[in-house]
């Protein structure tokens, strides 16, 4: 089992972070023989794929440092931006994780801000959130039933998480090659090269530097087509793959601490008003997720920050109807006044024509 590779499907707020998309998009792949650096023994691209899948680590801990510059409108902290210790924030900016990991059923996330911290804890049946800003707990009793039920982020927060992604849809669309190695965290990698065939893609590629000894992903940069910098990099500034102590995983709810008991499966949600399905239109890297666009504003409330955001972004109109636009130097998001959200690793006109379907 890779490690921190899956994410949840039960009900949670943490919001969905559209970069995503750019990752999940389909990548895949063609083997191609690379000449590693003297250092180490040359190993293929095919290789490394299996074993990316295959690696297996009883536990480890470490820092990581994640940056993004997609190019995305400036936030507040209040909503994300940079100092905030929200997971939402992993969109922008540059950000620190400590994660342990000791086993499916043991792992722990914490997001380190200037305000303060987040954190995710699994520590066998009970998962906990935390913010140190609100000082809000939300506490999950995972079924008996369950064997492994991971940590509740949508976001990719760990190197393998990225790579998990990146590495999701193996079809012809992507070609794989190897092109040398690096040293990450102060360890040895091979630099696995994922190439999109699709030019209408925005992602030029994405690079997964794989622990020479562990096989297991320590960094990962996607860049933008032509770009010489990575727009997105998660990679390990330290790891350790000693497995950390049960201390790690005990989380007691600090004092005066709101908590939220949540309910799997919430018998509420049957008078929820009924949602489109998400659907896919097109394949591999210029793929479009076309759902409901998310209800974030109380019409009733007054004006917030996330109005004043969301009224900035340009409008935008044409045969498919007419709405909101956002670009980024990897994916385009197209919020339309008749409540869908459109969302590809694409430029804008692809999202119009998936629009106008």
């Amino acid at each position: 089992m890779s490690v921190l590779a899956s994410r949840p499907t039960v009900r949670w707020g943490i919001p969905v972070a559209v970069v995503a998309v750019a990752l999940t998009a389909g990548v895949a792949g063609q083997a191609l023989t690379a000449d590693a650096d003297p250092s180490l023994p040359p190993r293929t691209a095919a290789k490394l794929l299996v074993d990316l899948q295959t690696s297996s680590v009883s536990g480890l801990s470490g820092t990581i440092v994640q940056r993004a510059d997609l190019g995305l409108p400036e936030l507040p902290v209040s909503l994300g931006g940079q100092g905030s210790s929200d997971f939402a924030s992993l969109v922008t900016g540059t950000h620190t994780l400590r994660v342990w990991y000791a086993g499916e059923d043991k792992q722990r996330i914490a997001l380190l801000g200037t305000l303060g911290e987040s954190d995710l804890v699994r520590n066998g049946r009970d998962v906990w959130t935390w913010s140190s800003s609100s000082n809000e707990v939300t506490h999950l009793s995972l079924p008996a039933e369950t064997a492994a039920q991971p940590l509740p982020t949508d976001l990719p927060t760990t190197p393998q998480e990225a790579a998990d992604a990146a590495l999701a849809a193996i079809e012809p669309s992507t070609t794989v090659s190897t092109e040398g190695t690096a040293v990450v965290a102060g360890r040895p990698a091979y630099e696995l090269v994922l190439r999109p065939r699709d030019t209408a893609s925005l992602v030029g590629q994405v690079r997964i530097a794989v622990d020479a000894e562990q096989n297991v992903p320590l960094r990962v940069r996607v860049y933008a087509q032509d770009a010489t910098t990575a727009a997105v990099e998660i990679g390990f500034s330290q790891i350790s793959f000693e497995t950390p102590g049960d201390e790690h995983f005990d989380f007691v709810p600090p004092p005066e601490a709101s908590v939220t008991e949540v309910i799997p499966d919430d018998e509420s949600v049957v008078d929820a008003p009924e949602q489109i399905a998400p659907t896919m239109i097109g394949t591999g890297w210029a793929s479009v997720l076309v759902t409901d666009s998310p209800d974030l504003t109380d019409p009733a409330a007054e004006p917030s920050e996330l109005d004043t955001v969301l009224g900035s972004l340009p409008r935008v109109s044409g045969g498919w109807g007419s709405g909101r636009l956002l670009e980024s130097a990897l994916f385009s998001v197209l919020l339309t006044d008749d409540g869908r959200l459109l969302v590809g690793a694409v430029t804008p006109e692809r999202l119009f024509e998936a629009a106008s379907r």
